[in-house]
């Protein structure tokens, strides 16, 4: 059977005829007598969102080795047209997701990488500086280009946030990766920690709540990313509720970051730092949220048309994989309305396909 759709395709807006044959976009027509079931005659046509920070495997603090459990994670992020998931850790083994054709696409990073005691427990790889380079080998042959180092958490010492590990060590782990032809995701809130990512070159920049200043601009110059994940950001208070008793430094500081959290996304898109969609899914935030992150990117003052472009395209881009091409995997959504005028259309769309079958 040939899929067949008419509708405009993103972003070049140009209103054609696509055919899905064994799984991928064709812009010629079939041969001749071919069955051919039309799937949408009309609509807007983008490659489907991605969620750019995810974790499969995990809720909230439990951590899934289930592999049911974690398809039915999975399956919530393809039901609000996340097709493509970039994984940033994740404690247990997902493997299992990428052999499922019903799911979406998984890109992984193996587990989280942290300073000893300075993490949730049984939730990333514990070292301490010196194995930082060699941990950061191990989790880059266990996935699929991306390793993830928790650059910063609370220092109980000092009762506030702080950098996990030395500026010397974390410049040696990045230098590793890159040299395995690996990116590299920091989870980074604080100031210190944001500006130490940004010295030695990730590739991007989880949360970022304290992206900030000269940051932007050496942010933009080392082509280095921030994936804000604002639905997780508004659960800050809660953290800072969680430790005001033995911790009000710290407490404080939270508070400040969730205050300015969204204009701090607005200077960073202004300043041109690249931005992706990201939900932080598994941790409080469940999963198949995609779509209130762009809402959210959108309600911090993100335009509409670059928030869309990011979460869908520019991202497939960014991750290395086609958007809506010649012989491209036929992974897209069709909605009655353009998505860049109408926000409310990505949480109605009139066809959602993965590889080439229709799942909504």
């Amino acid at each position: 059977m040939v899929l067949h759709l008419r509708g405009i395709f993103l972003p070049d807006e140009t209103q054609r005829d696509a055919w899905i044959v064994e799984g991928r976009l064709s812009f010629t027509p079939p041969a001749r007598g071919s069955d051919v079931d039309t799937i949408a005659s009309s609509g807007w046509v983008i490659p489907g969102f991605v969620d750019a920070h995810c974790h499969i495997g995990i809720a909230s603090t439990r951590n899934v080795h289930d592999p049911r459990a974690q398809a039915r994670q999975a399956l919530l992020d393809r039901d609000a047209g996340a097709l493509l998931l970039r994984e940033v850790g994740s404690p247990v083994d997902t493997s299992s997701i990428q052999q499922r054709d019903d799911l979406p696409r998984l890109i992984r990073a193996g587990r989280h990488i942290a300073r000893t005691r300075r993490y949730i427990r049984d939730q990333g790889v514990e070292v301490d500086p010196d194995a930082l380079a060699d941990e950061v080998e191990r989790q880059a042959a266990a996935g699929d280009g991306w390793v993830k180092i928790v650059a910063d958490w609370i220092d109980r010492a000092s009762g506030d946030l702080a950098p996990a590990f030395p500026a010397d060590a974390l410049e040696r782990a990045v230098a590793r990766a890159h040299a395995l032809d690996v990116r590299v995701a920091v989870h980074a809130f604080g100031e210190e920690a944001v500006a130490a990512a940004i010295a030695v070159g990730v590739d991007s920049i989880e949360h970022g709540t304290g992206l900030m200043g000269q940051m932007l601009a050496d942010a933009v110059s080392k082509g280095i990313a921030l994936v804000p994940t604002l639905i997780n950001v508004d659960n800050f208070h809660k953290f800072a509720a969680a430790a005001e008793h033995k911790f009000p430094v710290y407490a404080r500081h939270m508070r400040a970051l969730y205050a300015s959290s969204r204009e701090r996304v607005r200077d960073a898109y202004e300043a041109g730092v690249p931005i992706y969609t990201g939900t932080d899914a598994g941790t409080d935030v469940p999963h198949g949220t995609i779509r209130g992150e762009i809402q959210a990117l959108v309600g911090a003052g993100l335009p509409l048309p670059e928030v869309i472009a990011q979460a869908s395209w520019r991202a497939r881009q960014w991750l290395g994989w086609p958007g809506l091409d010649e012989g491209a995997p036929a992974d897209l959504i069709v909605f009655d309305e353009d998505p860049r005028v109408a926000l409310d259309a990505i949480y109605s769309p009139r066809r959602t396909v993965l590889r080439g079958v229709v799942v909504g």
